[in-house]
C-alpha cells in the first residue's frame, strides 16, 4: 500500500497576504455647491447692482450726513443737559453712598432694606437742614418787613443821608420807584424767586428719587456694564473698575468728615461768642464745605457777614479770625491727611482739578474732580505705564 502524504491546509493569512491589493477607488467628485445668497436674490430679485463709486461727491455727501447727524446729537445733549447733570449727580452720590449699603448688608440686613436704610438717613439729613435753614430766613424777613419804619427813620434823621438826599435826591428817587408798576414787577420777581427755589426743591428730589433707584440696582449696573467689555480683558476691567468705584466712596466718605469737622466747629465757636441762628450758620458751613478748595471760604464770608450785621464789629472781626485760622488747619492738617488715606491724590492735583472742574462744570465738576484725578492715576499706574514699560 502506498503511504498516504497528509495535506496541510493553507494559511488564511498568508493567502489573503497572496492576494492582490485592490486599486484605490478614484475620488468620487464633491457635489456642486448649493447655490449661495447672491445667486438666490439675483434669482427673486434681479442681479445685484456694483457697489457706489467713490467719488469725491459721494464722499462728501457722506461726511455732510455724519456732521449733520453729529450735530442734531449735540443739540439733544444741549437741550437735555439740565436732567442729564441730575442723572450724572445721582450716579455719582449712588457710587458714594453704595459702601455704606454694603456695610448694612455685612450687618445681616437684605439689600432692600439696606437701600430703604440709606435712603431714609439721607432724607433726615436734607429735613434737618431745611429745618435749620427756613426757620431763621423766615424770622429774619418778618422782623426787616417789621422795623423797616423805624430803619427809614433813622435814615432821615443822619446828617450825612441829608447831605446825600440834598446832593443826589436820594429819598426823591426811592419815592418816585415806590410806583405801583415797579411794585408789580418787584411782586414779579419775588414770584420769580419762589419759582427758582420750588423748581430747586425738585431737582434736589428729583436726585434722591434717582440715587435711591441707581442704589437698589447698583450691582446690576456693574455687572451689566463690564459685560460690554470682552471677555479676555473683562476680569482686569473689573479689577480696575471697583477700585475706580471704591476710592469714589472713599472720597464721599472723606468729604463728609471734613465738612463735619466744620460743622461742628463753627457750631461751637458761635455758641461761645454769642452770633444768631449758630445752628443754621454751621449747616451752611458744612454744606459749603463739601465743594473743594472754594466751598470753606463761601461758608466764612456768609458767616462772617452775618456776624457783623447781627452781634456787632468785634465779633464779626472774631469770626474772621477764626475761619482764616480753622482754614489753615483744615488745608494742611485735616484735608491732606483724609484724603491721602482716601484716594491718595496729591495736593497739587486736588488744587489743579479742583479748578478745572469749576471751570468745565462749576460746582458739580469742583465734587467730581479729586475722583476723576485718582481714576486717571490708577489707569495710567495700572495699564498705561505697564504697556509702555512692555513696548
Amino acid at each position: 500500500m502506498s503511504e498516504q502524504v497528509p495535506t496541510i491546509a493553507p494559511d488564511p493569512d498568508q493567502t489573503r497576504a497572496a492576494e492582490p491589493v485592490p486599486a484605490p477607488r478614484p475620488a468620487e467628485p464633491d457635489p456642486p455647491p448649493a447655490a449661495d445668497a447672491e445667486s438666490e436674490n439675483e434669482s427673486r430679485f434681479g442681479k445685484p447692482g456694483a457697489p457706489l463709486s467713490r467719488s469725491p461727491f459721494v464722499i462728501g455727501f457722506t461726511a455732510g450726513l455724519g456732521l449733520l447727524l453729529a450735530y442734531v446729537l449735540f443739540l439733544l445733549v444741549q437741550d437735555a443737559a439740565s436732567i442729564l447733570i441730575l442723572i450724572f449727580i445721582a450716579l455719582f452720590l449712588a457710587v458714594g453712598l453704595n459702601p455704606a449699603v454694603v456695610r448694612l448688608q455685612r450687618w445681616g440686613l437684605p439689600r432692600g432694606l439696606a437701600v430703604a436704610g440709606v435712603g431714609l438717613g439721607v432724607l433726615i439729613l436734607l429735613a434737618a437742614g431745611l429745618l435749620a435753614l427756613v426757620p431763621p430766613i423766615v424770622t429774619q424777613t418778618g422782623a426787616l418787613v417789621e422795623n423797616l419804619p423805624d430803619y427809614i427813620d433813622e435814615m432821615r434823621r443822619s446828617e450825612t443821608l441829608r447831605d446825600l438826599n440834598d446832593q443826589y435826591q436820594i429819598i426823591d428817587r426811592l419815592q418816585s420807584a415806590a410806583t405801583a408798576s415797579n411794585m408789580t414787577k418787584a411782586a414779579g420777581g419775588v414770584l420769580g424767586g419762589a419759582q427758582v427755589v420750588f423748581g430747586a426743591l425738585f431737582n434736589v428730589l428729583t436726585v434722591v428719587v434717582l440715587t435711591i433707584y441707581f442704589l437698589a440696582a447698583f450691582d446690576r449696573l456693574r455687572l451689566g456694564a463690564y459685560k460690554l467689555v470682552p471677555a479676555s480683558r473683562r476680569v482686569r476691567v473689573q479689577a480696575i473698575g471697583d477700585e475706580i468705584l471704591a476710592k469714589v466712596g472713599a472720597f464721599m466718605a472723606g468729604a463728609l468728615a471734613i465738612a463735619l469737622i466744620a460743622g461742628v466747629s463753627t457750631w461751637v465757636f458761635l455758641m461761645i461768642v454769642g452770633v444768631t441762628y449758630p445752628f443754621a450758620l454751621a449747616v451752611v458751613v458744612a454744606v459749603c464745605d463739601l465743594i473743594p478748595q472754594v466751598g470753606a471760604t463761601l461758608g466764612a464770608v456768609v458767616v462772617s457777614a452775618v456776624g457783623f450785621a447781627t452781634s456787632g464789629v468785634s465779633v464779626g472781626i472774631a469770626c474772621v479770625v477764626f475761619f482764616v485760622v480753622y482754614q489753615q488747619v483744615e488745608n494742611f492738617v485735616i484735608y491732606p491727611k483724609v484724603m491721602r488715606r482716601a484716594v491718595k491724590v496729591s495736593d497739587l492735583a486736588a488744587i489743579l482739578a479742583a479748578l478745572l472742574g469749576i471751570a468745565l462744570l462749576g460746582v458739580v465738576g469742583a465734587l467730581i474732580a479729586i475722583p476723576a484725578v485718582a481714576a486717571v492715576q490708577l489707569v495710567v499706574r495700572e495699564v498705561v505705564l505697564p504697556r509702555q514699560e512692555r513696548g
